[in-house]
């Protein structure tokens, strides 16, 4: 026997996610309720022009009481496909349309308490291409070298964990992509 799904109700529903309680039963059958962050799905973006430079946003994150420095990233709207979503976010925040996205794969952010799953992609060829952002971005965009990644790597100077995992997934790719500054 498995885990079982026994109850599940809805405590929150807000903007971005939702939190769901659910009631479940254990392989051996005792029972645990786990409160759960329903979210549905997000991206992030690795632009790299072509000079070789790496494009982040720099915002300011409420929960980590300061600006944070991030790859370009967001959440799926409604039926979109993380594709669509990709070269949304990338126009949105950076300003520029991706001429090849090439999906690098994906993974859970914090799956013990969170349903997000975020895809990865690799954003090549940018071209001004902007659209409006969202009305509470404030995002300034900082275009960095390989060896300006590696020293913010080094020396922790990089503390989002998506645009670390992701920068991850990217390795070897990147300074490879394009010729380096």
């Amino acid at each position: 026997m498995g885990y079982q799904v026994i109850a599940s109700e809805s405590i929150f529903e807000g903007k971005v996610f939702d939190v769901r309680r659910d009631q479940i039963e254990l392989p051996d059958g005792r029972q645990s309720k786990l409160d759960l962050v329903v979210h549905p799905g997000a991206v992030a973006l690795i632009p790299i022009d072509e000079r070789g430079r790496v494009w982040f946003v720099r915002q300011y994150r409420h929960a980590s009481g300061g600006e944070l420095l991030e790859l370009p990233a967001g959440t799926l709207e409604s039926g979109e496909t993380p594709e669509h979503c990709a070269a949304r976010e990338c126009r949105e925040e950076i300003g520029m349309s991706p001429g090849g996205l090439e999906h690098l794969g994906g993974f859970y952010l914090a799956p013990g308490y969170s349903t997000e799953y975020l895809n990865v992609f690799l954003a090549t060829d940018l071209r001004p291409d902007p659209s409006p952002r969202d009305t509470d971005e404030d995002i300034q965009v900082e275009k960095l070298t390989v060896s300006d990644l590696e020293e913010l790597l080094e020396t922790g100077g990089l503390q989002d964990a998506k645009s670390l995992a992701a920068i991850a997934m990217a390795s070897g790719r990147i300074g490879r992509t394009s010729p380096q500054v």
